[in-house]
């Protein structure tokens, strides 16, 4: 029998390699060596939504679903609105039926429409969440060149060789901060380690700064980390250089728990130099990423996941930051999501503090100074703090079908989680340090600097594409960007103005200048 177009056995095989062991359990059985796949067998052999309905099994419509979320995490770049609407509403294993069926815009439309609950609203609610057919056919544009069945089976036999698990919203474990971020919110987490790490049971803070941090930066960095961690807290960072890096290995040496969230697949450890630091951080606790085994890190990417590495924490610190630091983009984050936000001051001349003096003067970033001022930013002062006899206050419902009045979904879907204030961009470098755009310096402001980074991302996301050697076509830059050959078209334009790409006889690539 089928399933996606696949051998039904192979994707249970390979979703139950990769999937949570319940606690007590043992690892799963490595997944079988089936037939390779040698080209889009999804194009080839189109699955029916039959399929589905067809499984009586419990245990095979959470393979199909887990299957379809790995599918998922590869055919939508982060942050992809539309993606999250159609996944949050019809599910991952109906939505990537429908995409693999070929669907038109009208018939998905139709699907959103059937799934609110009062069916004389179903037009002004999809109204209201800005989906068009316009929107629907902009998304299906970039997704459809990505549906290559032997990607997602390799990522998930790749997954399996490195013992990573695939966590999805409805595991139990799920971490409930990234909720939070609504049609924003990742399709799954990979986790190479101790899934129970990401959603620690004592709350994690995220500690972020600088690549080029000083030693006055890395020495308080290691004091607040070992701090936390001896206070139940687990450490949340990005692993990368300077600060992210000396948050992880003070964590370590405390004994504590401490999760790394990279822009690429958790099989390719980046940076290389931390290779060693972040297989200790998978060891003791658990390196992540919302995208599957195989993908590359780029300045798009790593802007997403500061998203993540604010959602699932309990409040971000900035120890070290520039002017124009990518750290300040996950204190935005932070901030947009009503995370409490603390900065560490530093010498009046140093440039690698100024971010955070502008966190303490324009965001009203709270000043730390200790790991006591970490806990008070997350507990409230020692006399506020509720008694462990209090009942815990009740959590509002949240609704079957995501919205976002203040956020609604973008035809190129490549709006980040919506903060109201923009702090900062990706790095040109790939790293969360440098950020491509200087930052609006007020709130008023908000809304513009918002929309501009939201029109910049498909200028990002197409010069991550390209290289100086290579030359690739439009349809080439779109698969690997993740958005239309229009979009891309368009991108491409604009950057030949500006002189960042060069047009050859056999393709584009990246200016030389």
């Amino acid at each position: 029998m089928m399933l996606f177009g696949l051998d039904r056995s192979l994707v249970l095989t390979l979703a139950r390699a990769v999937a949570v062991p319940p606690a007590g359990a043992g690892a799963p059985p490595p997944a079988a060596s089936a037939t390779p796949l040698t080209g889009d067998e999804w194009a080839s052999a189109p699955s029916s939504s039959s399929d589905l309905a067809d499984d009586s099994s419990s245990e095979e419509a959470s393979g199909a679903s887990l299957f379809a979320a790995a599918a998922w995490s590869g055919i939508a770049e982060p942050g992809d609105s539309v993606a999250g609407l159609v996944v949050a509403a019809l599910g991952a294993d109906r939505a990537l039926t429908m995409l693999i069926d070929r669907a038109e815009p009208a018939q998905w439309l139709a699907a959103l429409g059937a799934e609110v609950s009062d069916p004389d609203q179903a037009g002004g609610r999809i109204e209201h969440e800005g989906v068009t057919a316009e929107v629907v056919g902009a998304a299906l544009e970039r997704w459809r060149p990505r549906v290559v069945s032997r990607v997602v089976v390799g990522s998930l036999r790749s997954a399996a060789r490195f013992e990573a698990r695939l966590l999805t919203p409805e595991h139990p474990l799920w971490p409930e901060g990234c909720r939070d971020l609504d049609l924003h919110a990742p399709h799954a987490l990979w986790v190479r380690g101790n899934v129970r790490a990401v959603d620690h049971p004592g709350g994690g803070i995220a500690i972020v700064g600088s690549r080029d941090a000083t030693n006055y930066g890395e020495h308080v960095a290691m004091e607040l980390s070992a701090g936390v961690s001896d206070r139940g807290f687990s450490v949340v960072s990005g692993g990368a250089y300077g600060i992210d890096g000396m948050a992880h290995r003070a964590a370590l040496v405390s004994s504590g728990t401490t999760v790394a969230f990279l822009a690429g697949g958790v099989d390719r450890l980046y940076p290389a130099a931390h290779h060693d630091l972040l297989l200790r951080i998978a060891a003791r606790g658990a390196v992540v990423s919302e995208l599957p085994c195989g993908a590359s890190p780029t300045k798009w990417r790593f802007l997403q996941r500061n998203r993540l590495i604010a959602a699932i924490t309990r409040a971000t610190v900035v120890v070290e930051a520039g002017h124009r630091s990518g750290s300040l983009n996950t204190a935005g984050h932070a901030a947009a999501l009503g995370r409490p936000l603390g900065a560490v001051p530093g010498p009046v001349t140093s440039v690698t503090s100024a971010g955070c003096h502008r966190l303490l003067r324009e965001y009203d970033a709270t000043c730390v100074t200790s790991p006591a001022d970490v806990v008070e930013l997350v507990l409230g002062p020692a006399a506020a703090r509720p008694s462990l006899f209090d009942p815990p206050p009740p959590r509002p419902p949240r609704p079957s079908l995501p919205r976002s009045p203040s956020s609604p979904v973008r035809e190129d879907g490549a709006k980040a989680a919506p903060p109201p204030v923009t702090l900062g961009a990706s790095t040109p470098s790939g790293d969360s340090d440098r950020t491509s755009a200087d930052a609006s310096s007020s709130a008023s402001v908000a809304s513009a600097s918002e929309a501009s980074a939201v029109d910049d991302g498909a200028e990002v996301r197409v010069l991550d594409a390209l290289t100086r050697r290579s030359r690739r076509s439009p349809s080439d830059v779109a698969v690997r960007a993740g958005l239309s050959v229009r979009a891309v078209e368009a991108a491409l334009g604009v950057l030949l103005l500006e002189g960042r790409v060069e047009e050859t006889e056999t393709g584009w690539r990246r200016s030389r200048a």
